[in-house]
């Protein structure tokens, strides 16, 4: 989304505040009683603010000698001020306690409410295709799931319950005033009108600007963050300088968007402070125009004068919480985006998946893949593929060749269904693979990519992933693809720490581990993107004695640039624009004398004297 895109929406299709909170109701019902007692405590604390005016009034009125309620009539002056102190300290004392208790819970209700949208926010992002990560920078999403989540709680414990908080306040004063003196109550209440047309046309401002900073911000973390990942190419190719520019034009545009946000929001304060200011003289005007004429007591009048405070206190807090409300009214509406974000790639409902499984498992065919008129492209007026129709049968080893960008990768992420096809149907078995579960379909089929990713955490755990195998189980899935050497010669063994994206062992070693997570799932079917470029020769060799044991009798797709690996596959596909252009044997391809033996040819020549170390087969 560009820097210009709020603008460019109109104001008719951005959603309103009511609509935006609206998408933390469900939240808030999940801590329903907490809610119920925030909001329950709101009347006791608007009863006692405005008793506390009215109880300094009659104090007032009293000492003068003038007219006061029956709650003090006929006492003392001592007795009737030692009345009202005790009725104005348990005001105050009510207030302070029920303030209290309901911060304290406000805060426990958002907080409880961020960790629930952060949890439901991570798990729908996990959800989403290959698809929507292609397009989206990583920096943006951890900007939606830390920063505009943890705004989300000031939303609705600053924001919503301080908002009906406020709102129930200026209602019973309101109500209040009129029935104690209406001239008075008027000036007041006529006042408040330039005040909301100011707050509405500030809140719109100062929402566009927001919404353009925390882009801007996106942004800066996806610039980050990007470097961060690639801080070797930088300093091998000396893009510190450049990239740097770069980044300080980013923080310039952050800048001028904050600095904007900030003028919109001292432009309330400033404004509400001024109105009330005028809201005072007003009434010290009049009601000292009645009190000359006999037509108001000067304890009356005091009290007016503590309501017309009390009155925009709410509009002034509300002024005060301007900021935090309205970022995280634009961080609702970033998440609410991300939210609304739809699944590409959706599982079947549990019957139909469950009635499908079971026929699945039973069927006669094991490890049978079928390509049906497949065409994908990765934007939709490209095709990567176009047409596929091909069948591997049971238990056969299929090569993908071709030059870059053929289409070889693409078919593999089809069939771990990462991407959906365009067009036509993909076949496990004589299933469609769109009417199996996600995680049924990857437990069938085992992937080996070129790099294996790693995560932060113990051997063991990245070889089960999260799943509940024993370790007895881990030592034989090392010991079956000859990992467990590699494993035991480090210093804990399987409960060695590895760092963040296994940055403390080789690029050979952490392919070795991918071998041991797909050995472990025992896959039916078995895709290997290259999956031996990163071993040196040694490793290769104990890998390719485990791949002889892990390959018998299953079926595998192989995606292999060095043509000279899989001389002994059953078949191999020759690929070329999206398009199979050859399909046979080694032997068969090098006597047709097309593309593929023109790629082989080459290759021989390029490797020279080093063709040896390149020829261990698949078999």
């Amino acid at each position: 989304m560009s820097a210009a895109s709020p603008s460019a929406r109109s104001r008719r299709d951005r959603p309103n505040d009511w609509r935006l909170l609206l998408r933390l109701i469900p939240y808030a019902e999940r801590n329903r009683a907490i809610f119920i007692v925030c909001l329950a405590l709101v009347v006791p604390i608007a009863l006692a603010r405005f008793a506390q005016p009215w109880i300094i009034g009659q104090a007032i009125s009293l000492l003068r000698q003038e007219p006061t309620s029956a709650v003090v009539a006929g006492l003392s002056q001592n007795a009737g001020i030692a009345r009202l102190a005790l009725f104005l300290a348990l005001t105050i004392a009510a207030r302070l306690l029920c303030t209290v208790i309901q911060g304290y819970l406000v805060q426990k209700l958002g907080q409880e409410m961020t960790a629930d949208i952060r949890e439901d926010l991570f798990t729908h992002v996990l959800s989403l295709s290959s698809r929507f990560f292609d397009r989206t920078p990583v920096g943006r999403l951890v900007t939606r799931i830390t920063s505009d989540v943890e705004a989300l709680g000031d939303v609705f414990s600053t924001g919503t319950i301080g908002i009906f908080s406020d709102i129930v306040a200026i209602a019973v004063t309101v109500v209040g005033i009129f029935i104690l003196q209406w001239q008075l109550a008027t000036i007041l209440i006529l006042l408040l009108v330039p005040v909301a047309a100011l707050i509405v046309y500030f809140q719109q401002q100062y929402r566009l600007a927001n919404y353009r900073a925390r882009e801007e911000l996106s942004r800066l973390n996806s610039m980050l963050a990007e470097n961060i990942a690639g801080i070797n190419i930088v300093q091998l190719f000396r893009r510190e300088r450049f990239n740097s520019e770069q980044f300080r034009s980013i923080n310039q545009r952050y800048l001028t968007e904050v600095d904007r946000t900030i003028f919109h929001d001292s432009a309330v304060s400033a404004t509400l402070e001024w109105i009330a200011w005028v809201a005072i003289a007003c009434v010290l005007w009049l009601g000292g125009l009645l009190v000359l004429r006999d037509a108001l007591t000067l304890g009356l009048l005091s009290s007016f004068i503590l309501y017309s405070q009390q009155l925009f206190n709410p509009l002034r807090q509300f002024g005060e919480k301007f900021t935090m409300i309205q970022a995280g009214f634009t961080a609702v509406e970033r998440v609410s985006e991300l939210l609304d974000e739809p699944l590409d790639i959706r599982d079947p409902s549990d019957r139909e998946s469950s009635l499908i499984a079971s026929e699945w498992q039973n069927s006669p065919t094991q490890g049978e893949i079928r390509f049906e008129n497949v065409s994908f492209g990765y934007k939709r007026d490209e095709l990567v593929l176009e047409n596929l129709d091909f069948t591997i049968r049971p238990g056969e080893k299929v090569a993908l060749v071709g030059p870059t960008g053929a289409g070889k990768s693409s078919i593999v992420r089809l069939l771990c269904r990462l991407y959906e096809p365009t067009q036509g149907r993909i076949l496990v078995d004589g299933i469609d693979i769109r009417d199996l579960r996600q995680a049924e379909l990857r437990r069938y089929v085992g992937m080996i990519l070129q790099e294996s990713f790693l995560f932060a955490g113990d051997v063991q755990r990245n070889i089960t992933l999260g799943e509940t195998y024993s370790l007895a189980a881990v030592q034989a899935a090392a010991a079956a693809t000859n990992v467990d050497r590699f494993i035991e010669q480090l210093p804990q063994g399987y409960t060695t720490e590895l760092r963040e994206r296994g940055t403390n062992l080789s690029a050979g070693q952490k392919q070795l581990l991918a071998f041991a997570r797909v050995a472990i799932r025992d896959p039916r079917i078995l895709v290997m993107d290259e999956a031996t470029a990163s071993l040196d020769a040694i490793s290769e060799r104990l890998v390719q004695e485990a791949l002889d044991r892990l390959l018998a009798g299953r079926t595998a797709i192989i995606i292999a640039h060095r043509l000279s690996t899989i001389r002994n596959v059953d078949r191999i596909l020759v690929l070329k624009r999206g398009r199979i252009v050859e399909t046979g044997n080694h032997d068969e391809l090098l006597a047709r004398d097309g593309l593929y033996a023109s790629l082989y040819r080459l290759q021989m020549l390029g490797l020279g004297g080093d063709r040896a170390s390149a020829t261990t087969p698949y078999t």
